[in-house]
């Protein structure tokens, strides 16, 4: 039987998993690495140490099924999107730490550029809204306060990949340079309808066009790896894709209204709009959902930033309980949230706000609050975020919207499933799969080598899903979100 073997970078862990040719995850190996908050509002990775973790797990995985290797067909990846370093050509080591998607420290420049007016041309060709949770800004701020890395890049002795192009970078001992187009896309320097880099872009966010990797098909080759001369075969990689688009493709979301959720760290609900690119309003970003052969795939998107980091924060920077586990029990045992609203702003809002300076806060508490509506608040604050970008995107789709399908590690949590069931007022589908962006990166590649034939072919496999339907009167929900809406005003300024 074909197996493939899967890499997944996310913003807090590398993972590596095998899957057999239906999408069943044999095995799975995980490293975590550190978070850098060099100043308010900043995030950073060491990428060598997600390197290393991307080698260590792959290996691990391979160590143990090597009765499997001569049926392995491809390496495959997903990864954290608008993530972008500046690294060696020679040697593929970093030469500044990884500018993480969260980092805000291009804010004033994209404030700067929106009055100059050049809000709506770049809109008009890469889908996208200024705002610094997309790559150039934060690029462009770090070219600005580093000459030498601006110079290097110049004499073309550096080079700027998204988390895809420097692993293949590394995995090909820098024999590619390519990244996908849907991680492209969420550059602000990619047009969509060219599917290319835009020169007028690069220039204006002052980045050089020639340092930028070769995009490529989702379902294209990128070269061949042995993971350092561990592999006694060169194994193809094929089947790449950003983290998000690559959960829309395991969902098989492959018709127009088809729409997701994937939660983690933040959250991105992508909606499929089919084959042609439309860019209804600046506040919803338009991207590629995937490119396979010369056929892009379109799809209209929310975005929130604060999400699973929501939970987190409570447990490491507040102490608030012991584990995330413990949060469901709490929230589960109150009937409502008191009053309680948590507005989890910490590096601003996404869709449909798009407010970068507002910051979080706790509102409504009283006498009569604990920790449990506290907990709950902090569940339902992903609901509302989530139905706020629901209802932006029904109202600029112009497709019916189907069920939602949700993926994601908060997805386990029956409770906030539940309550997004509730407040969002449609059936969610949550998969037993839980590995949802590596797995759409798998098919890819299987379509891209040929094991699968079509699209169509994926969409006869089995799915296994948990299905929650609303249980909340629609009066009760209009009251929630009246009040939360009020809570978020409060942040907003």
């Amino acid at each position: 039987m074909p197996y493939v073997l899967a890499l997944d970078q996310s913003t807090s862990a590398t993972k590596a998993l095998l899957f057999d040719r239906e999408g069943r995850a044999l095995d799975r190996e995980s490293r975590d690495h550190r978070q850098f908050y060099p100043q308010p509002g900043w995030v950073e990775h060491d990428a060598e140490e997600i390197w290393q973790n991307a080698l260590s797990v792959l290996r691990a995985v391979v160590a143990r099924h090597p009765e499997k290797l001569t049926d392995l067909v491809c390496l495959s990846l997903t990864n954290q999107r608008e993530t972008v370093l500046i690294f060696d050509r020679a040697s593929g080591h970093p030469l500044h730490p990884a500018l993480v998607w969260q980092c805000r420290r291009g804010t004033s420049l994209c404030a700067e550029f929106t009055a100059q007016g050049h809000a709506p041309g770049a809109h008009a060709r890469t889908g996208l809204p200024l705002d610094p949770y997309f790559s150039a800004s934060k690029l462009c701020h770090l070219l600005r306060q580093e000459p030498a890395l601006r110079q290097r890049l110049r004499e073309g002795t550096a080079l700027i990949g998204t988390i895809d192009a420097y692993l293949i970078y590394r995995l090909t001992a820098g024999e590619v340079f390519a990244c996908d187009t849907t991680n492209a896309s969420r550059t602000l320097l990619f047009d969509l309808n060219r599917l290319d880099w835009d020169q007028d872009l690069c220039d204006l966010w002052e980045i050089p066009r020639r340092a930028l990797p070769e995009p490529r098909a989702s379902d294209a080759s990128f070269g061949t790896t042995t993971l350092e001369g561990f592999l006694p075969r060169a194994l193809q990689i094929r089947g790449v894709m950003g983290d998000s688009q690559a959960a829309l493709f395991a969902h098989r979301s492959f018709s127009p209204g088809s729409v997701k959720v994937t939660l983690g760290t933040g959250s991105s609900i992508l909606l499929n709009i089919g084959d042609t690119p439309r860019f209804p309003s600046p506040r919803i970003p338009t991207t590629l959902a995937w490119q396979l052969g010369r056929q892009p795939t379109y799809a209209l998107e929310g975005i929130v930033i604060s999400a699973g980091s929501t939970l987190t924060w409570l447990r490491d920077q507040m102490g608030f309980v012991a584990n995330v586990a413990e949060i469901d029990a709490l929230a589960a045992s109150v009937g409502d949230n008191g009053g309680v609203y948590l507005v989890p702003a910490f590096t601003g809002l996404g869709l449909p706000y798009w407010n970068s300076s507002a910051r979080a806060a706790l509102c409504g508490l009283t006498p009569h609050s604990d920790r449990r509506h506290v907990a709950r608040a902090a569940l339902e604050s992903i609901a509302f975020q989530l139905r706020d970008a629901l209802d932006a995107l029904r109202v600029e789709a112009g497709v019916a919207l189907q069920d939602i399908r949700a993926d994601g590690g908060p997805s386990a949590s029956a409770v906030l499933m539940q309550i997004t069931a509730n407040l969002a007022g449609a059936r969610l589908c949550v998969p037993k799969m839980a590995h949802c962006s590596p797995l759409g990166a798998t098919f890819a590649g299987l379509l891209g080598s040929g094991e699968f034939g079509s699209i169509a072919d994926l969409s006869r496999l089995q799915q296994d899903e948990a299905v929650y339907t609303p249980q909340m009167p629609p009066p009760t929900v209009a009251a929630f979100l009246q009040d939360w809406h009020r809570a978020v005003k409060q942040v907003s300024g």
